[in-house]
């Protein structure tokens, strides 16, 4: 599908810095086999998001509602200097041997990209790997959905400083769109205050207060207190069973794809 509706990329790094230091990484964490794949492992975080920003509160069956175009996967290369400054290790293990290739480089299968249906929108989701991010960027994220009236789209790239940041580009940039959206701000701004729009060449910037701004942390807390909330109170919501089903679904189906056409 060569434009989807919806597209959304996630570019992680293995080497990274953690509190002043390299991050170090077991050998396993490059053997697919236990780790996972891109899009099997961070990956599942993308279909998380299609699903919970496109259709939200939407059961899905997954034997009906989604339907696959086609699935790539790729490896990336790690020379045996780059495996010795993630993991300390002087060499590659022999469980590794059989993805190593000119002796001296190793490739790791961490990057893939599926093309899906889902309620009859077209999705394209990619997850990738590489050795390290270039200066003063990390993890990233890019998001693009084609809306009828407008296109949402998050960037977090040099202009952003590579931290997220939400455009709306309107399709017809008129009079009466900029009115309508300014009516849609004021319901956003009465639930989350200091939310803006900046004015830009090809539509709007959502500015969001650095109090809205959760890390990773944060987050993770927010949705733990979510679902113990959910055990305590015994109303998890009818969805969250087959939309966890469907979510896999895609991920493992979209792995067996993969290997299957190459």
């Amino acid at each position: 599908m060569q434009n989807p509706a919806v597209e959304m990329e996630s570019v992680h790094y293995f080497y990274k810095y953690v509190s002043g230091a390299v991050l170090s990484r077991p050998a396993w964490f490059f053997d697919v086999k236990q780790q996972g794949e891109g899009l099997q492992d961070v990956g599942v975080h993308l279909v998380d998001l299609a699903q919970w920003q496109c259709f939200p509160n939407r059961t899905i069956n997954y034997k009906t509602d989604i339907k696959f175009n086609n699935a790539k996967r790729w490896p990336s290369e790690i020379t045996q200097s780059q495996f010795k400054a993630i993991t300390k290790l002087d060499g590659f293990p022999e469980f590794l041997r059989k993805n190593v290739i000119k002796d001296t480089i190793l490739q790791v299968y961490a990057n893939g990209t599926v093309n899906y249906k889902l309620f009859g929108v077209n999705m394209k989701l990619t997850a990738k790997w590489a050795y390290s991010a270039p200066p003063g960027s990390a993890d990233s994220h890019y998001s693009l959905l084609h809306g009828t009236k407008a296109d949402l789209v998050i960037h977090q790239g040099v202009e952003e400083k590579y931290q997220p940041a939400l455009y709306i580009k309107p399709l017809k940039n008129d009079a009466a769109y900029e009115k309508l959206l300014m009516k849609k701000l004021k319901i956003i701004q009465a639930k989350y205050t200091g939310v803006e729009l900046k004015k830009d060449a090809g539509g709007w910037e959502v500015i969001v207060p650095e109090k809205y701004k959760d890390g990773h942390e944060a987050h993770f807390g927010r949705v733990t207190e979510k679902y113990l909330g959910y055990l305590r109170n015994g109303n998890i919501p009818k969805w969250e069973v087959p939309n966890m089903i469907a979510k896999y679904y895609t991920t493992t189906t979209a792995l067996a794809l993969a290997i299957k056409s190459k």
